[in-house]
């Protein structure tokens, strides 16, 4: 069927009714993936929806597919997703109450709706969604978030449902094909990114905060949100952050959310990565995902209570124990911060140390410390072989690499919220990236990863010629990339004074992990993390991390008390 919208673009959906002559809700799912697939999506049985009483529209969004208009992502999705609920509820098969679900785009883009508050609409349950279009999506930390970007571009938003054919399409398969080689040269693909997809660019032009990105912001109008929310992600999701944020974010105004966060990555959901299962408990299937998604909407849009008292309004699966934990709140109450300080390359609790001490990073673009696992999407995401908890020491085996490793435990060390690394560096004047790794290392030598981040700081501006003319705009040097991926991109963090150390801030991200007896923490520090990140700056640099003395970095851990 085709649905009409304000602005006369007739946008292409699927209707899926139980067998009633009665009306009924109905659940609307938008996406820019193709509505021919299981109409539930990748996480949820579409047909049992339909199975216990609900309608089930699943529509291509505006320019994919058999939509029509043209697809810009994002920037329609909150007034198409407001029409297409004022059409569906004006049915007569429906009951004049909705709700919107779906995973990753599909998430952010209900929720983006639901803050235009169209009539009928009665809950939102988003799985893996951001809370931005900005920070936590096209960027993180001030680097662009390259291996996930150009990735989604290539294979997800132009080989299939762009209306590509012949050559066009044969270019982009070739892109895709040869991915790899477009990581190391991002400038390779800009000539097709410009004519297929001219949004990179744009992307690319406007720094983290630009009003550019207020279209696509679940986090500027948590205010507007005023119906309930199920959240549901993974540790190793690459917008883990966002949702956590907009569990918080809509939380705060007293409106009724819930969070549920699993150890899954984008897309590998069944618990299981190549190298760490987590037992049968963590497969989504196992908890039962569909079911969260029908006591959400039963409880809201039919008025059903909950069989049983009412659960906890976060529930996480600790690992380290591998066991779901129920809790009151996020961030978790009744932790405290637990301060582990860079001391030589050891992590030692209690004060500062008193010497201090400094190493060397040698960053080298041609050859920059790999990816290795964490929240990321790359190529091979389905079988998790690029994401999640990857054993870390061949990495840590480079010497621009540098490991900082506390004792072993003599009592389990419970970790939940998030983790933030404080260190001091002396950048190379071209600028630099400053990565942290939070690792669980393991009686044999194993070497998890559980998260981590990244902060870029800008070149450092030249010094001045004595009795030259100063350049009128200090931002001159400082605008968009010329090509995709080229430079260190706007958005990242002030340039430090020349010379000097500055105190860095790098958001590993959020955990909820039991560190058993006998394991180590460990830190990893290093200058790049590619390709999940874009390689900055992009000569040989040279950086200093300090510690110690009159530069206490350090790691914050919250630490739940009682374990």
């Amino acid at each position: 069927m085709k649905i009409p919208v304000r602005d006369g673009a007739l946008l292409s959906a699927d209707l899926y009714r139980p067998d009633t002559a009665g009306e009924v809700p109905v659940l609307i799912r938008r996406t820019p993936y193709g509505k021919a697939g299981s109409p539930g999506g990748a996480s949820v049985d579409g047909l049992r929806l339909v199975r216990s009483g609900y309608a089930l529209l699943v529509q291509d969004v505006r320019g994919r597919f058999a939509s029509g208009g043209t697809f810009e992502p994002y920037w329609n999705e909150a007034r198409d997703g407001v029409d297409t609920v004022a059409w569906a509820v004006r049915q007569p098969w429906c009951d004049g109450s909705a709700g919107l679900f779906g995973r990753s785009y599909e998430g952010m883009a209900a929720l983006l709706a639901a803050a235009e508050r169209p009539p009928g609409l009665r809950a939102v349950a988003p799985h893996v969604a951001g809370s931005g279009f900005d920070e936590g999506w096209t960027r993180q930390g001030g680097a662009l978030q390259l291996g996930f970007l150009l990735y989604w571009v290539l294979y997800d938003l132009l080989l299939d449902g762009a209306g590509l054919s012949g050559p066009e399409l044969a270019e982009v398969a070739g892109a895709v094909d040869r991915i790899d080689e477009l990581y190391r040269d991002p400038d390779a693909a800009a000539d097709l990114l410009d004519r297929l997809a001219p949004y990179y660019r744009e992307w690319l032009a406007h720094p983290t905060g630009h009003p550019y990105w207020k279209r696509a912001a679940p986090r500027d109008a948590y205010a507007e949100i005023d119906i309930p929310v199920l959240n549901l992600t993974g540790w190793y999701d690459l917008f883990l952050a966002g949702a956590l944020e907009n569990y918080r974010g809509i939380r705060e105004q007293g409106v009724e959310t819930r969070l549920v966060v699993g150890p899954w990555s984008h897309c590998v959901t069944g618990g299981t990565f190549p190298q760490r299962r987590y037992g049968l408990a963590a497969d989504e299937q196992r908890l039962d995902v569909t079911g969260l998604h029908l006591d959400h909407f039963d409880r809201h849009l039919r008025g059903r209570p909950a069989a049983g008292p009412a659960p906890e309004p976060v529930r996480l699966f600790l690992t380290g124990t591998d066991e779901w934990r129920a809790f009151p709140d996020w961030p978790v109450p009744g932790t405290d911060a637990y301060v582990l300080h860079l001391d030589g390359r050891r992590l030692v609790a209690g004060p500062a140390p008193e010497a201090p001490g400094s190493d060397v990073i040698r960053h080298d673009p041609a050859d920059p410390v790999p990816t290795a696992g964490g929240a990321t999407a790359l190529p091979g995401q389905f079988t998790g072989g690029d994401c999640g908890p990857l054993d870390q020491r061949e990495v840590e085996r480079r010497d621009d690499v540098l490991c900082f490793t506390g004792a072993p435990l003599t009592a389990p060390l419970t970790v939940v919220g998030d983790t933030v690394l404080t260190v001091y560096v002396t950048p190379d004047a071209a600028g630099a990236d400053v990565t942290g790794k939070l690792v669980d290392v393991w009686p044999d030598g194993r070497a998890e990863l559980l998260c981590d981040g990244i902060h870029r700081l800008a070149p450092q501006p030249a010094a001045p010629v004595p009795g030259a003319t100063p350049d009128p705009d200090p931002k001159a040097d400082t605008g968009p990339d010329p090509v995709p991926g080229a430079g260190p991109g706007p958005g990242t963090g002030g340039a430090p004074a020349p010379g000097r150390p500055t105190e860095v801030t790098v958001r590993l991200g959020a955990i909820g992990h039991v560190f058993r007896t006998g394991h180590r923490v460990r830190l990893e520090v290093a200058a790049g993390n590619t390709p999940r990140f874009d390689v900055h700056p992009r000569v040989v640099a040279h950086h200093t991390v300090h510690h110690g003395g009159a530069h206490p970095s350090h790691l914050l851990l919250p630490r739940l008390a009682g374990g």
